[in-house]
């Protein structure tokens, strides 16, 4: 009797650690320093953390020239001299660095 409560105990034990090890995998692979910045899961990880929205699924296309000015407004740099241009790479690249990458520097 006792090797057959064993047994669903070993299982779930063993689904615990594979889905343990997803999970922590999953979360590594989203880690900042691990994006590169313009691609569709940095888009994700910025609206994650500077949610443009309004809270009902209203706002701008993430990733739009709209949604890059909405971000410059929540973070209180809209109109910055030292910002670049909106549509560019550099943009995204001052945006890690400066507001979502903060950590590992």
């Amino acid at each position: 009797m006792t090797a057959q409560l064993a047994k669903p105990r070993h299982s779930l034990i063993m689904v615990t650690l594979i889905v343990l090890s997803y999970s922590s995998s999953a979360v590594w692979a989203s880690s900042p320093e691990q994006l590169q910045p313009c691609s569709e899961q940095w888009y994700e990880l910025v609206e994650e953390n500077i949610a443009t929205g309004d809270g009902q699924g209203h706002g701008p296309d993430v990733g739009s020239s709209e949604w890059r000015s909405v971000v410059e407004f929540k973070l209180g740099i809209r109109g910055e001299p030292q910002l670049p241009a909106v549509y560019s790479e550099q943009w995204c690249e001052f945006i890690h660095r400066h507001y979502i990458d903060i950590g590992s520097q």
